[in-house]
């Protein structure tokens, strides 16, 4: 009697879901707020030059402005900001 394919990979598929629950579960708190202060670093890198800040990556990263327009403005409310630091830029 052969195995079911199908079965072997569902039950290898869970093993591999529970043991990625077993092994985030306890840190989840801990990599949300890391993923989320690597977003508000790159952030700040992408929008230092609008700041007043040097950037010496300023040519790479002027093509992702647009895609950061939108999550700005929650980022500078996060960061303890009224109000937009930009001049030129009103989100709220």
């Amino acid at each position: 009697m052969t195995p079911d394919p199908d079965d072997l990979r569902g039950r290898l598929r869970r093993a591999g879901e529970l043991l990625r629950e077993f092994y985030e579960g306890r840190h989840r708190g801990a990599l949300a707020r890391s993923r989320r202060d690597e977003d508000d670093l790159f952030m700040l890198l992408v929008l230092s030059e609008t700041m007043g800040i040097p950037n010496p990556a300023s040519y790479y990263t002027l093509e992702l402005l647009p895609l950061l327009y939108d999550r700005f403005h929650e980022w500078h409310l996060r960061m303890g900001m009224e109000h937009s630091p930009l001049e030129g830029f009103r989100c709220c």
